[in-house]
């Protein structure tokens, strides 16, 4: 179940004398996927019950630098993942890629989706959602494609910031945007509410870190869970959700 991190101690203590309870602190757009590895690590793992935290990857760094509880952190790029390695949050030798993805550009399912991003200066794209990005993965991604297209400033006034890359999936999925910058994984949730207009290059791989966080009073279940991500077990369920090799 996704908890707000200052809800897990609670929750935890509550869970602590029937079983041994893992923190996985995971980049919204591993929401689904991650739901499933972690019942299928619980039933691997008798005792272990293993609690999400989802949210943003710079969000989830910095809750876990303020000390909100957390065992293990899966980054949706590398930049959130250094930053939490420089500072010392994590065990440097279990940080490992998992999965990659795609940045694409969807619009709601009723309009005809635009051929370019040099397109979303037409005026019949009103609003565009992305990530802020100085706080999501994806919304770096897409910053990084306008300003390669020269196009940042043109869009400035249209463009609506969201705090993970699931709000700009709902934004554009209840036609409050017309436009939004999500991963391929996100888009193939609503299939009947985005579709996708084309996929959007970026200069970086978008590319998944995880690692066990340092400190973890579940070390040994923490390294077991970031091994469990990327055997061939974790793998699979990633793929079944749209995830390709890192």
């Amino acid at each position: 179940m996704q908890l707000r991190w200052w809800m897990l101690v609670f929750a935890l203590g509550a869970n602590a004398a029937a079983a041994q309870a893992l923190v996985v602190s995971a980049a919204s757009s591993l929401t689904n996927a991650f739901r499933d590895i972690g019942k299928a690590f619980e039933a691997a793992h008798p005792g272990t019950t293993v609690a999400f935290n989802f949210a943003s990857s710079d969000i989830l760094a910095t809750q876990i630098a303020k000390g909100a509880p957390a065992d293990v952190f899966a980054s949706a790029d590398q930049e959130a993942m250094n930053r939490a390695e420089e500072a010392n949050m994590i065990v440097a030798a279990t940080r490992r890629d998992f999965a990659a993805n795609a940045l694409v550009l969807v619009v709601p399912a009723a309009i005809a989706p635009p051929a370019s991003l040099t397109d979303l200066r037409n005026d019949r794209f009103r609003r565009i959602a992305l990530g802020s990005a100085q706080t999501v993965p994806a919304g770096r991604y897409a910053k990084e494609a306008l300003d390669r297209a020269q196009l940042s400033s043109a869009l400035q006034a249209k463009t609506v910031y969201a705090q993970n890359v699931r709000q700009v999936l709902d934004y554009v999925a209840r036609e409050e945007a017309d436009a939004g910058f999500v991963y391929a994984t996100d888009a193939a949730i609503m299939p009947d509410k985005v579709k996708i207009a084309f996929d959007v290059a970026t200069t970086t791989p978008v590319r998944y870190p995880i690692a066990a966080v340092k400190g973890s009073k579940h070390a040994e279940v923490a390294a077991a869970f970031v091994a469990y991500v990327v055997s061939g077990n974790g793998q699979r369920v990633l793929r079944q959700y749209g995830f390709r090799a890192p």
